[in-house]
């Protein structure tokens, strides 16, 4: 989900030597200086301690460039707003299913393509009410219960459990994590009842399927925690542009577990830059990259408890820095779907190996769900929760 690769964060940041940009604190050093130095760490000193000096140097050179994006932005932000969808006969809910009944259907499938069609035009698009809020009370609950069990298998040398079985690599790691999300296993009732909530009783499911169909494929799980002190992350897409495949790609869904403060870290986007003219703009870096920023009117995701926020992964983005007065941490649940078209959308998945590795579709999810309701508990999910490590 966030920006986990060397090379990929320093051609992301891409300044020229001629930006406004230098890092305060080297400021002699230019950009270009410290990739080289910073390429030629990585290839020579393979310790642990110079490990961690590289992502020390590298870490310091994202803070400064977040904070010059920041004041880019200063005078040319707001907060993102619900999108208003009139639908003759359409309700305040409906979800996606593929057992659907007439009235499901007559509420869901023309909500779903009108938010579709506003996440074809704008990058972004918020949802109101997605999770019930003691359904969003319950797993905030369990995913803060399940990071700190996750930190102690990981931290535990009598096992082998690694880092990645349980957390996705982000950078900017200090006070911020990406916790994947098991399935189909004991005490998991918590994301089974949001997931149903998210994909069978809103608009979440129809509008995923009315751009990528039922086949679209589940590519992340997980939940990014951002506590008090975590620092604003550089503007990024989560995914290239794609020549061969100028549809959108992946849609991803965040759903805020507790109401989002402008002081948490809310997400920033910058709609209508998920373009083939954007990215290039992007990719070019200089000033013409400071430029699109400054120029880009962007929103802020300040979500309500149980809401969310869907976006098209080629959307422009970052998380802010945390600097809740009332000591706040931040928790957004997600998943992702991809095109069924598409095969690496250009960036690692959030998610748990053996649940990625099933390819699950948004069809098969909504059956599991639907078993689920019905008591016959979840037949899929459950033979995946038994194969997790």
């Amino acid at each position: 989900m966030l920006i986990r690769n060397l090379s990929l964060i320093l051609s992301l940041i891409s300044i020229s030597s001629t930006s406004a940009f230098t890092p305060s604190s080297s400021p002699a050093l230019t950009l270009k200086t410290t990739q080289n130095a910073l390429t030629s760490t990585l290839k020579v000193s393979p310790s642990d301690a110079a490990s961690e000096l590289l992502y020390q140097e590298q870490e310091n050179i994202l803070i400064n460039r977040g904070i010059f994006e920041q004041e880019l932005i200063s005078n040319n932000v707001s907060e993102l707003q619900p999108t208003k969808v009139k639908v003759r006969g359409a309700g305040s809910a409906g979800g996606f299913s593929s057992k659907s009944t007439k009235k499901s259907k007559g509420i869901t499938q023309p909500e779903g393509k009108v938010y579709s069609q506003h996440l074809k035009e704008q990058g972004v698009v918020r949802i109101d009410n997605i999770l019930k809020a003691s359904t969003a009370k319950k797993l905030r609950k369990y995913v803060y219960e399940l990071r700190e069990i996750s930190t102690k298998e990981v931290e535990d040398e009598n096992n082998s459990i690694t880092s990645l079985d349980r957390f996705a690599n982000v950078l900017l790691k200090t006070n911020r994590c990406d916790l994947t999300l098991p399935l189909g296993q004991a005490n998991t009732d918590a994301l089974i009842d949001a997931l149903a909530e998210a994909i069978l009783d809103s608009p979440v499911g129809s509008t995923i399927a009315a751009t990528f169909g039922e086949d679209a494929v589940l590519h992340e799980l997980s939940t990014l925690i951002s506590d008090k002190g975590s620092q604003r992350q550089n503007v990024h897409p989560d995914t290239p542009y794609l020549e061969h495949h100028p549809d959108p790609v992946l849609y991803t869904c965040f759903i805020a577990l507790q109401d989002v403060e402008l002081d948490m870290g809310p997400t920033t986007w910058y709609p209508n830059t998920h373009t083939k003219e954007a990215h290039e703009v992007f990719k070019a870096g200089g000033e013409g990259k400071d430029d699109l920023l400054a120029n880009t009117p962007a929103v802020l995701g300040t979500l309500k408890k149980g809401s969310c926020a869907i976006f098209d992964s080629r959307c422009l983005h970052c998380g802010t820095s945390n600097q809740s007065a009332k000591d706040m941490s931040r928790a957004l649940f997600y998943f992702s779907f991809k095109c069924p078209k598409v095969g690496n959308p250009g960036n690692p998945a959030s998610i748990r190996r053996e649940i990625g590795g099933a390819m699950l579709s948004l069809k098969d999810i909504a059956n599991d769900l639907e078993s689920r309701r019905k008591k016959n508990g979840l037949p899929l999910l459950d033979q995946i929760g038994k194969r997790l490590k």
